[in-house]
């Protein structure tokens, strides 16, 4: 194993073990998804004999919130891997370790994606359970809007990441609300054409919209819409080397500031 991919290594194992150390830490990535979805998935049984969309697109409204919590939850994570470093005065220490900073942003991104899938896949079952919906019915096109939902939060991760690093924990609540700000434009629980049109033009720049249409279009009419799959990846990979960018540039900017040395509570 390479000196980076060992480093990368012992930066995700100390996130592992501070999760084995104090569960508390892992309960949120299940409770606030959990109770949605509850709470979710009792509407669409009241809706369900009501309104002839949601009766043809049987679990849509199910589907949207698993799959927008997703991208929550990933930048969350990510964030949360991060500022653990702000909290325990660790970031510091670590930049004057031979971790470089791109290392450090892929051990965040893997812990990250640890926590997402351990958060996510109990609350996937919890609905099963539930309500008789299974996510995993979308078949193989849940992986690419998985992944591409994955690394677009990322990319938001980071660039809040790297703000709350140069700025300080003052910026710390846009980590929460920065993808909050993004839901209305998103598509997530109704087609993007209901938006004004300057909001469709905006919608059709995020990857979470080409995904949710493609998830309705599989829901509603049994179709794999493989071109809005392709948009959604294409653009999440821009985004995410974008944000990496940003990242990195906050960085050296802090390095310059001599700020890093400083951060905690």
């Amino acid at each position: 194993m390479s000196g980076s991919a060992l480093r990368i290594y012992a930066l995700v194992m100390r996130h592992v073990q501070i999760w084995r150390s104090s569960i508390m830490r892992l309960v949120d990535s299940i409770y606030w998804p959990a109770v949605q979805m509850v709470m979710w998935g009792f509407m669409t049984q009241y809706l369900l004999p009501q309104a002839s969309f949601v009766a043809q697109a049987a679990g849509v409204l199910l589907s949207g919130l698993l799959l927008w919590e997703v991208v929550v939850r990933g930048n969350l994570s990510l964030s949360i891997a991060f500022l653990e470093e702000m909290w325990s005065r660790n970031l510091g220490h670590l930049f004057v370790s031979p971790i470089r900073s791109w290392e450090m942003a892929t051990g965040i991104i893997i812990a990250a994606l640890l926590r997402t899938l351990l958060g996510m896949v109990p609350v996937s079952l919890l609905a099963w359970a539930f309500f008789g919906f299974s996510i995993y019915s979308l078949g193989l096109p849940l992986v690419a809007f998985f992944a591409i939902l994955q690394m677009f939060s990322w990319s938001i991760g980071l660039a809040m990441s790297g703000m709350i690093m140069r700025v300080g924990q003052s910026a710390e609540s846009f980590a929460w609300a920065a993808v909050f700000i993004l839901m209305p434009v998103s598509g997530v629980y109704y087609p993007v054409s209901v938006l004004p049109h300057w909001l469709q033009v905006i919608s059709w720049g995020l990857p979470p919209a080409y995904v949710f249409e493609g998830m309705r279009s599989i829901l509603a009419h049994g179709v794999v819409r493989w071109d809005l799959l392709g948009m959604a990846f294409g653009l999440s990979v821009v985004y995410l080397v974008i944000g990496f960018q940003v990242f990195q540039a906050f960085f050296r900017a802090s390095r310059r500031a001599g700020t890093l040395l400083g951060q905690g509570e």
